[in-house]
């Protein structure tokens, strides 16, 4: 009899412990996704609805914010500025940091690592004043090659620490294979250690990528009217005396959208990534 008891009370516990388990999840899922819903139904309401309270769940959608911000404000070029800022930083980073980050896996150099660290670690607006006057005496200021150069100084450092421990994974046996085969070390880099470090390298751009678009600061003081990014865009919407809340939210969807949807595609590619090298053994 004693052991049933305890068995039930012990059944009970676990029940209540499951509960309370799936009660936690479900609060950080809300108090998650609660704001970027009621953004996303904001894009589709007057100002007047987002004003009033009984209208959060109840109202009449409109498209009209949409409109507004592709035709008023003119969305389109920073959008393409965006993505031609994000992409090809990325792209540069990836290019620099992929070599960088297995050189510092394989032979060691801690010092090297050491002066990665300590600039990822310097927050970004320091450098601000420094690159303006550099940019400004080389007459870039307001160019791309002014933000792209900009937004390497974080997404470099941010790849080559991200893939470092992925390649350190990478049993060494099999690059003295290769190199038994007669393969060269940038063979071994190109053909072995670049495709078994897949999942990192795309957690490494994935993240650059998402640095350098809703990157803000450096857009705000080395780009002009022509090269303004989406971030910067936003500002249209935020006047002295009024907020355009409705532009402002569907603008902000439309900024989101595009890293929501990348995230969540290539979201194993991410975990894995950021698990490499965690359990080496």
């Amino acid at each position: 009899m004693d052991m049933v008891e305890y068995k039930r009370k012990k059944a009970a516990k676990t029940v209540c412990l499951k509960i309370l388990f799936w009660a936690a999840i479900l609060f950080i899922v809300i108090c998650t996704l609660a704001p970027v819903l009621w953004m996303l139904s904001a894009s589709f309401k007057s100002i007047v609805d987002i004003m009033n309270p009984k209208k959060i769940f109840m109202f009449s959608p409109t498209i009209k914010n949409y409109v507004d911000v592709f035709t008023k404000h003119k969305f389109i070029n920073p959008t393409i500025n965006s993505i031609i800022v994000s992409v090809v930083s990325t792209a540069i980073a990836c290019v620099m940091g992929l070599p960088t980050a297995y050189s510092i896996a394989r032979f060691k150099q801690t010092k090297l690592s050491l002066v990665i660290l300590a600039v990822r670690i310097i927050p970004a607006i320091t450098f601000l004043v420094p690159w303006y006057i550099i940019f400004s005496e080389l007459r870039l200021t307001g160019t791309y090659t002014a933000l792209i150069i900009a937004h390497l100084l974080v997404s470099l450092p941010l790849i080559i620490w991200i893939v470092t421990p992925y390649f350190s994974s990478i049993p060494r046996e099999l690059e003295e294979a290769a190199c038994i085969d007669g393969s060269s070390i940038a063979g071994c880099f190109v053909r072995i250690m670049l495709p078994l470090a897949v999942p990192g390298i795309l957690t490494a751009a994935i993240l650059a990528f998402i640095y350098s678009w809703n990157n803000f600061l450096f857009a705000l003081i080395l780009s002009s009217s022509r090269t303004r990014t989406l971030p910067m865009a936003i500002f249209n919407f935020i006047s002295y005396t009024d907020v355009n809340w409705g532009g402002l939210m569907a603008a902000s969807c439309i900024i989101t959208g595009p890293v929501i949807i990348i995230s969540l595609v290539l979201q194993k590619y991410v975990v894995s990534g950021l698990t490499a090298g965690a359990v080496k053994g």
